[in-house]
């Protein structure tokens, strides 16, 4: 029988993680493209860093679909997890200074 699955997972366990990952990605997918028209209409550096903070939720996504298939080894799943959760806090954090920068004292 063909194994669709990482070799750490049960066949109870693949199922519901791959449900659950699958209505993520499906969330951040369209929360994307909501995201994406904003950033076309607005044509603002703010939209424009939550956007992309909001399509590495998506990459995070795809790593772990990878993972739950086997594409993707553990060692590279908690690299990219974690690399991409510090790439969106200083995106964030990036956006919240774009809107309101340092106040001058006057």
């Amino acid at each position: 029988m063909l194994q669709l699955t990482g070799e750490w997972l049960g066949q109870g366990e693949a199922t519901v993680l791959l449900v659950l990952i699958g209505l993520a990605t499906l969330g951040t997918v369209a929360l994307f493209l909501v995201a994406t028209a904003g950033t076309f209409r607005r044509r603002n550096r703010t939209y424009l860093l939550l956007t992309v903070a909001i399509g590495l939720l998506v990459v995070r996504s795809v790593v772990g679909l990878g993972t739950v298939f086997g594409a993707v080894p553990m060692p590279i799943h908690h690299l990219a997890g974690h690399g991409v959760d510090l790439s969106i806090a200083l995106l964030v954090l990036a956006a919240i200074f774009a809107v309101d920068g340092p106040e001058t004292p006057g």
